[in-house]
């Protein structure tokens, strides 16, 4: 099992949908990130040798920010948008949608299970 940015990787998914269980690697960087480690599409992560796992390791940590340092990133972009006190920082402070969707309908994610009202009908 490869061990790559405190993550386990799957061992039989191919090594481009494997590394995209690292929080911050999509499609796209991990696609660039098997070219530039010159490792061909349908190799599984079990069959990947360790100076292969070694490769792909050193190029996340030179060139992408994941899984906690990206983490922490976000928090403190949010934090500081709380601090400064903006429309955006409010709709965080709240837990509503922050980019302008609508909440009469919808917005669930943020807004949590609804809640029913006593006495509503009559």
């Amino acid at each position: 099992m490869a061990r790559i940015a405190g993550v386990n990787l799957p061992t039989n998914k191919r090594v481009e949908i494997g590394l995209r269980y690292i929080y911050g690697i999509g499609p796209k960087i991990a696609k660039d990130i098997c070219e530039k480690v010159k490792i061909p599409e349908s190799r599984r992560i079990s069959e990947l040798t360790d100076d292969e796992v070694k490769r792909i390791r050193e190029m996340i940590d030179d060139s992408v920010k994941v899984e906690g340092d990206l983490r922490r990133q976000n928090a403190m972009n949010i934090k500081r948008l709380l601090d400064l006190g903006c429309y955006r920082g409010l709709r965080h402070r709240k837990g509503l949608p922050v980019r302008g969707q609508r909440t009469s309908t919808n917005a669930r994610t943020r807004k949590g299970k609804a809640v029913a009202i006593a006495g509503k009908k009559k």
